[in-house]
C-alpha cells in the first residue's frame, strides 16, 4: 500500500550518529513534517519522513476496529520496520533512533514502538494513542529499558479522546519507558511552543527552540 518514499534532511546516516524518524499525519505531507525540526534541537540528527500513500497511513480513524484500516496499517507499520532496519545497517544503533509523530503519524509512531519496544533514544507524541477500537494488549511486549516518551495532546480534542492517551501512556509505563503525560486544556489540533519545549528538554535535551508563525 505505502512505497518507500523517504525525504530527508540534515545529516546523512553515513554522517550522523543520531536519526529521528518523522511521521506526519493525514492530509500532511512527509515535508510538513519535517518542516518540524527548524524548532528542535536536531541538526546533528539524520532527519527522515516517510511519506503515506495519498497522505493517510489508513483510511478510517485510529479508533475503529484494526481490520477496518487493513492493509494499511499493516502496511504503514512494514515501512516503519524497514526504516528502523536501514538505520541500523547504517551504522546506527536503536538506541540512538527517536520517533516523533503528529495526530494519525503520531498514533501510527506509539503503535510501532509499542509493538517493537526496546530501547530507543526517544519518542515524541503530538496528539496520538494506541491504535484500536481498545486497547490490544497483547500487541505489545519488550522493554523500553527507560526510553523517554512524551505524550502531549488537548483535552478535548476532535479526533483524539483523552481517555486513550491516558490508557496508551499506561501500557508505555508498564513497559518500563519513562513517560512524560502532557495535556493542555482546549489546545485544539495543533501543536504549541510549550510542546516544542518539552520534546527538546525531555527527548532532545538541548537548547530551548523558538516556534514561530
Amino acid at each position: 500500500m505505502h512505497q518507500k518514499k523517504i525525504i530527508s534532511a540534515e545529516k546523512k546516516l553515513s554522517e550522523a550518529k543520531k536519526a529521528l524518524i518523522m511521521v506526519h499525519g493525514r492530509g500532511g505531507s512527509a515535508e510538513d513534517i519535517l518542516s518540524l525540526s527548524a524548532h528542535l534541537h536536531v541538526k546533528e540528527y539524520a532527519l527522515l519522513a516517510p511519506q503515506a500513500n495519498n497522505n493517510s497511513w489508513y483510511p478510517q480513524s485510529f479508533l475503529a476496529p484494526p481490520k477496518a484500516n487493513e492493509p494499511w496499517l499493516s502496511s504503514a507499520l512494514q515501512l516503519l520496520g524497514d526504516m528502523v532496519q536501514d538505520i541500523v545497517s547504517g551504522g546506527i544503533s536503536k538506541e540512538n533512533i527517536y520517533f516523533l509523530g503528529f495526530s494519525q503519524g503520531a498514533c501510527l509512531t506509539l503503535e510501532f514502538v509499542a509493538r517493537n519496544a526496546t530501547k530507543y533514544g526517544g519518542v515524541v507524541a503530538f496528539t496520538g494513542g494506541l491504535i484500536g477500537d481498545k486497547i490490544y494488549g497483547d500487541n505489545y511486549r519488550g522493554d523500553f529499558a527507560h526510553t523517554p516518551v512524551l505524550i502531549a495532546t488537548s483535552n478535548p480534542d476532535p479526533h483524539v479522546p483523552v481517555e486513550r492517551v491516558y490508557a496508551s501512556a499506561n501500557i508505555f509505563k508498564n513497559m518500563n519507558a519513562a513517560v512524560t503525560e502532557k495535556v493542555y486544556s482546549n489546545m485544539g489540533h495543533t501543536i504549541s511552543q510549550d510542546e516544542i519545549e518539552k520534546a527538546n528538554d525531555l527527548i532532545f535535551k538541548d537548547k530551548t527552540a523558538t516556534l514561530t508563525s
